[in-house]
């Protein structure tokens, strides 16, 4: 162990009992390189976070030409800065008309903090509705959202009331009445498996939340700038949100995420009382200048189209290894769950995984899925690499357990 891998178990906060604690030393394109020397491949991009791998030339030089103009000068939404207003223009050009003003914030979470505020200033009531196996984040508002009881619990009586509904089922849609402020669901569950809805229960759900009036909040937090396909994933279903959540990919490897929706809604948090919502570092210019890099090279190369494509054959060739440990495969994009018969099986496929160079992660509401997220400029060897690899961890885990029993 090197003195700087005890000094992070020792000094640094730990989130688990048994983190992966790779020393990372640099990054490059689709692959960690660790202290040691080894190579791993990156098949989850930092849990959505690298769409364009890591060190893209346009992102770099974007922060660099930044760093050289200013960094922080002014709490957000005081000044104008050029990076977060032409970011701000892009975005709502390639979003729906009616999603036309964005705020920018430090993280998914503080973005779904910030919605749940419009959604009870605007509408007037407090209570929201959620799903199962839903994540949204881990401040006291989004927590309160989330799907997995287990999660919820320690931490007593959280924000609400927050009434959670089968995913996917519509006759539970009639559990949504006129007390809710805003329905909050991701298009497609990461966290939950890689659940991907009807959309029959899309449009189902956009019609209930007209009906009594209750705000549709789509958090695409994961699934936006290209991972299932399309640039954001309500284009699959034909459904227009009233709010939509970003984060993760927006940033381009820096943090950032953004609630955006009608001039009306975003526009409660400035007035009575004006500074409604507050953020020191939110839409920070580096953040911002990276971002922009980043989404103008989505959109000039059609990753999501590459990410659709790409995303069905390595989709195909799982189900090709017909193992019977994998009870199912989902996929929509780049975004791919593997489900095991245990999960048991399933960790420990992710560690052997790992130990051959491959990083992939089980999902926290669905302790039998793993789930595929990687670049979306990955290589077509570099997908016969992982596949490859995942093929030996299957054989070594299937092996272990026979020794075991």
């Amino acid at each position: 162990m090197t003195e700087l891998h005890e000094l992070f178990l020792k000094r640094l906060a730990q989130t688990s009992d048994a983190p992966i604690a790779l020393e990372i030393s640099r990054a490059e394109g689709c692959w960690l390189v660790a202290a040691d020397g080894r190579r791993y491949l990156d098949l989850i991009a930092g849990i959505g976070v690298s769409a364009l791998g890591h060190g893209h030339p346009n992102v770099i030089a974007a922060i660099e030409a930044q760093a050289r103009r200013h960094l922080h000068v002014m709490v957000y939404g005081e000044y104008v800065i050029e990076a977060q207003v032409q970011l701000a223009r892009r975005l709502t050009e390639l979003l729906p008309t009616k999603l036309e003003r964005v705020y920018f914030t430090n993280s998914g979470a503080e973005a779904i903090e910030g919605t749940l505020k419009v959604a009870r200033k605007a509408t007037g009531r407090e209570a929201f509705a959620a799903f199962d196996g839903a994540y949204h984040g881990d401040t006291m508002g989004a927590l309160a959202l989330a799907g997995n009881p287990a999660f919820r619990a320690p931490f007593g009586n959280l924000p609400g009331p927050v009434r959670h509904l089968p995913f996917g089922d519509s006759a539970a849609l009639d559990q949504i009445d006129s007390t809710i402020a805003a329905v909050v669901i991701e298009p497609v569950q990461a966290e939950g498996g890689v659940r991907i809805p009807a959309a029959s229960f899309m449009r189902s759900l956009r019609d209930r939340c007209d009906q009594v009036g209750a705000l549709l909040v789509f958090d695409e937090v994961l699934t936006g700038f290209g991972r299932t396909g399309k640039l954001f994933a309500l284009e699959h279903f034909g459904v227009v949100p009233d709010i939509i959540v970003m984060a993760k990919a927006l940033g381009g490897g820096m943090p950032l995420g953004a609630f955006c929706g009608s001039d009306d809604l975003i526009g409660t948090l400035s007035h009575d009382p004006p500074l409604g919502h507050l953020t020191t570092f939110g839409g920070h210019p580096l953040s911002c200048a990276a971002a922009l890099a980043s989404l103008e090279v989505i959109v000039a190369d059609d990753l999501s189209a590459r990410a659709a494509m790409i995303g069905a054959d390595l989709a195909r060739r799982l189900r090709e290894i017909n193992a019977p440990e994998m009870t199912a495969i989902r996929a929509i994009g780049l975004l791919i769950g593997i489900e095991f018969a245990e999960a048991q099986f399933a960790h420990r496929f992710v560690a052997e995984t790992i130990s051959r160079g491959v990083i992939v992660n089980w999902t926290l509401n669905a302790d039998k899925v793993v789930r595929l997220a990687p670049p979306l400029t990955i290589e077509a060897a570099e997908i016969d690499f992982a596949v490859a690899r995942m093929i030996e961890a299957l054989d070594a885990t299937r092996q272990e357990r026979q020794v075991v029993r």
